[in-house]
């Protein structure tokens, strides 16, 4: 499974996640943006550790953190890594993050490299 970004065709500035309008050139047409799959490892740049969560994550404490991905992207997810630290080098993966009623859902989780 992949992760895309949105690369607008008139000025090629790349945006996560989607913008209705572009902050390169400004741009709002909603088929001004062709998709572009971004890479998945990255470094740390901060994180927490979210410990009230709703009754459908099935896990006491949820760490979610920023990756700066190599390509550049930001890119927020959960973490998977026993003790986190500012600049680690982690690898992406596209998983299930959260199960609903009839639907589950999907999202990046973040591994130690």
């Amino acid at each position: 499974m992949e992760v895309y970004a949105y690369k607008c065709r008139k000025c090629c500035h790349v945006h996560y996640p989607y913008k209705m309008i572009c902050h390169g050139c400004g741009e709002n047409k909603h088929d001004a943006f062709d998709l572009v799959p971004m890479t998945k490892d990255g470094k740390l740049l901060t994180f927490t550790i979210v410990h009230n969560l709703p009754p459908d994550f099935e896990v006491p404490t949820l760490a979610i953190g920023i990756v700066e991905l190599d390509d550049g992207m930001r890119i927020m997810g959960q973490l998977k890594v026993q003790e986190p630290e500012l600049g680690m080098k982690l690898k992406g993966k596209v998983e299930v993050v959260r199960h609903g009623d009839y639907t589950d859902y999907h999202g990046m989780v973040f591994y130690a490299a």
